[in-house]
């Protein structure tokens, strides 16, 4: 594997683990959604798995921490890949409000 090969891999990888942890989040907060929405469609109190749906919460805000963390990990590499003289690295698809080189395939490299 070539330098680029090796940093479209870990980029592809950190880009993967952020699109899971929002996914996490997404899916953990329709959970939320379906349980208050089970509770109402019953007519069953609100007393009633209000311990089930506080750890329902607890769970979207430790993922809301893990997302957190993986931006930082983000920015962290980011800042790696500068100081070891790589230049800038794009992933196509991904919109950063940047105007960004044409690509071929999936990801593309460009030096800076």
């Amino acid at each position: 594997m070539d330098k680029a090969q090796v940093i479209a891999s870990v980029a592809g990888d950190l880009n993967a683990t952020e699109q899971a942890v929002d996914a996490a989040i997404a899916r953990a907060t329709t959970l939320v959604q379906s349980m208050i929405g089970a509770r109402t469609a019953l007519n069953i109190s609100a007393v009633v798995g209000s311990e089930s749906q506080a750890k329902a919460l607890e769970t979207i805000a430790a993922l809301s921490a893990a997302r957190q963390a993986v931006v930082a990990c983000h920015e962290e590499l980011a800042k790696d890949h500068r100081r070891m003289g790589y230049g800038v690295y794009a992933s196509a698809g991904q919109d950063k409000g940047v105007d960004r080189p044409k690509t071929v395939g999936e990801r593309h490299l460009r030096v800076a």
